[in-house]
């Protein structure tokens, strides 16, 4: 029988990165590690940040990501596995779920964007942001490390230039000189290996060369995205709209916050939706394996990919199926990946644009977004 998903977790947080729990909620504990931050200006509360077991960067972040080929990744990267999709410009870039589960921060760059990949597995959530930051009249270029401190069980990270605390969920500085500013996020998709090999042929892949010893392709959090878990760390009640663990899709438009659910996702394999003006189209397709399932992310249980776009291309109104693992368009009869390229008919290497969305527990949204509508439910 496995052990449940907190002691798992305490295993892992305790012994495998040699943590040592702190005064929760106490800045003046704090400040012997944290001697460049300014505990005196904060949006929020300190009882809401705990330790999550590791110090300063205990979970340590990859500051110097190598790049292979497909030839490479093939050897060890198995074609269901979640990768976490970059484009920019032209150039992708595949960050493998099994390899930042384990840093759950990347520093890197792509044709002159620097950014920075961000997971935080205690929460599903996946979020890129562009390191460069413009506030108060003052520009800055940050690399991100963890703090081990956790705020309504996501990940608290802080920039090495500043010592800001950041929020990963949102994105925002909540302690520190920076606090209330707010980092750009970066459009990524959760798919498949096979699914990026497909629609990125000439993309790289990150090298398991980090210069860590850790167990790349193993789960450290098994059975935790079990829908009926209780989240790790979470001091208040999750909302009870949703099972907490429910994987959702969210979208942020017009003012406007909205959650899919994976299985509403799935059951009808394309969703099309209007979020204030803004016409959507959501893809589903299967082959894609949880990261947070068995002690092996491969053999993990398929959950699929599900990626966001506009419906519109060049104002003219696109509806879709899904057939045979790709999209058809009905106006046009082209043939569309899941990443929204047009791979085949007369729309032929046009791109449906893109709509930032986050692939998350459904707690840990309505933790931070509690306004959200949720569809089908409205």
């Amino acid at each position: 029988m496995l052990r449940s998903p907190r002691v798992i977790i305490l295993i892992i947080l305790l012994v495998v990165f040699a943590g040592c729990n702190r005064s929760e909620g106490d800045p003046f504990s704090w400040k012997s590690e944290w001697s460049k931050t300014n505990f005196g200006k904060t949006s929020i509360n300190f009882s809401e940040i705990l330790s999550g077991g590791p110090p300063k960067d205990g979970i340590p972040s990859i500051d110097k990501p190598s790049f292979v080929s497909f030839s490479n990744a093939d050897k060890w990267l198995k074609d269901n596995e979640p990768i976490v999709a970059v484009e920019i410009n032209g150039n992708a870039k595949a960050y493998p779920i099994q390899i930042i589960i384990w840093h759950e921060i990347v520093n890197d760059e792509i044709k002159g964007t620097p950014l920075t990949v961000t997971f935080c597995p205690l929460c599903n959530s996946s979020i890129v942001f562009d390191r460069r930051l413009e506030f108060n009249g003052k520009s800055y270029l940050f690399d991100f490390g963890t703090t081990g401190k956790l705020r309504n069980s996501d990940l608290v990270m802080y920039d090495r230039q500043t010592e800001t605390w950041w929020q990963q969920f949102v994105g925002t500085g909540i302690v520190g000189d920076l606090t209330d500013a707010k980092l750009k996020v970066l459009p990524s998709f959760i798919i498949s290996y096979a699914n990026f090999k497909e629609s990125y042929p000439n993309g790289k892949v990150l090298s398991k060369k980090t210069g860590y010893l850790r167990s790349y392709g193993k789960n450290p959090y098994v059975g935790y995205d079990d829908i009926n878990n209780t989240p790790f760390l979470l001091q208040n009640a999750p909302d009870n709209r949703l099972p907490p663990m429910e994987r959702i899709i969210n979208v942020s438009l017009n003012g406007i916050n909205k959650v899919y659910t994976f299985s509403t996702i799935e059951r009808e394999k394309v969703i099309h939706d209007k979020v204030g003006k803004t016409d959507l189209v959501i893809f589903h397709l299967p082959g894609t394996s949880s990261a947070l399932d068995k002690a092996s992310i491969a053999g993990s249980r398929d959950i699929g990919a599900a990626t966001v776009f506009e419906s519109r291309l060049h104002g003219k109104q696109l509806s879709f199926k899904r057939k045979d693992g790709v999209f058809v368009d009905e106006q046009t009869k082209s043939l569309w990946n899941i990443t929204g390229k047009a791979i085949k008919g007369s729309l032929t290497g046009k791109q449906l644009n893109p709509i930032i969305h986050g692939n998350h527990f459904a707690f840990a949204w309505l933790a931070f977004i509690p306004d959200s509508q949720i569809y089908g439910k409205e």
